[in-house]
């Protein structure tokens, strides 16, 4: 058995996590591990490649949530492991797996000597340009979530700097900005096998998972591995619907459903927003609107289609987990 280090060189103290990596691989027997560094201009796909065509039977991610997005992306059609060192600002796939966030030692044993657990990848083809006639289609995947709307104009506004020096809190700033804009969406969609519709909304997200940054309980109910994606609509009109959907959010998602009574308090729904389950998504947009994926900007899209990938991607988790 043979593991490789797909590694973010600005998000790791690469010594320590060598010495840890040595140490593990010698316990369990694993031959010596490859390490396969990622750059400005390759975050991740060609170290990845590099990995399955040395015939690696374990990848370990160390970085942030896009890293962790293209290797798994990379590794998605091979019969090969996963496995997460938390190392970047959100950490939203091991937030939302219960996976250690700041112990390089526990996630490294985890990667060598723990069980494997099956997840859903959500697969997108995002069209880009202004007509079927100059368009082209880009495909990717995603773990957490696909958005457009006030959370990828929030991610384009950013300050990289002051992301780098304050975290997540550089987001408050972004948010701002992006609420400046009316960020009115004209959609048509079709959800699985339904009729087409239209509707107008301010923000759509398609997740896979329902934990953000701050620990912000956006999807309640959106699971990595039940083989549906879970669908949020925004659609506030005025200071009263931003009023209900934080407290909905941030008291009834992240109050009330973390209790030992959450299980039992009922859904409360209203106007402003919406949940809704699925497998595939269609969508097209009047005008291209910016597109985020996993918390990284992806420029704009004229409209895509998403279905998610059921126990595409084998992950570690601790033993007996």
């Amino acid at each position: 058995m043979r593991a490789a280090v797909v590694y973010n060189p600005v998000k790791i103290d690469l010594e320590a996590v060598r010495a840890i990596v040595q140490k593990e691989e010698s316990a369990a027997g694993w031959d010596e591990t490859l390490w396969c560094e990622t750059s400005k201009e390759d975050p991740g796909r060609g170290a990845t490649q590099e990995a399955i065509d040395a015939g690696v039977d374990l990848v370990i991610a160390a970085g942030g949530d896009g890293t962790v997005r293209i290797v798994a992306e990379t590794l998605a059609d091979h019969d090969i492991t996963l496995a997460l060192l938390p190392s970047g600002t959100g950490n939203l796939l091991a937030r939302n797996m219960n996976l250690t966030l700041d112990d390089v030692e526990h996630s490294i044993h985890t990667a060598f000597t723990g069980d494997e657990r099956a997840i859903d990848l959500g697969r997108i083809e995002v069209r880009e340009g202004s007509g079927s006639s100059s368009s082209s289609v880009r495909k990717h995947a995603f773990l957490v979530m696909a958005g457009v709307g006030l959370d990828a104009k929030m991610l384009a506004a950013t300050d990289e700097d002051l992301k780098a020096k304050i975290g997540w809190l550089a987001y408050v700033k972004a948010i701002f900005t992006a609420l400046r804009d009316k960020n009115q969406l004209h959609v048509r969609y079709q959800l699985d096998d339904g009729e087409p519709s239209s509707i107008r909304a301010h923000t759509l997200i398609v997740g896979n998972c329902g934990t953000l940054q701050g620990n912000i309980l956006l999807l309640p109910d959106a699971s990595v591995d039940d083989g549906l994606f879970d669908i949020l609509l925004l659609k506030p009109n005025g200071i009263g619907n931003w009023i209900q959907i934080i407290t909905k959010v941030v008291f009834e998602n992240g109050i009330i459903r973390r209790t030992p009574l959450g299980k039992f308090f009922k859904n409360t729904e209203i106007d402003a927003l919406n949940y809704v389950k699925g497998k595939q998504l269609t969508v097209r947009f009047r005008h291209p609107q910016e597109l985020e994926l996993d918390g990284d900007p992806f420029g704009e899209a004229r409209g895509y289609r998403i279905r998610m990938d059921e126990g595409a991607l084998r992950v570690k988790v601790p033993a007996g987990a």
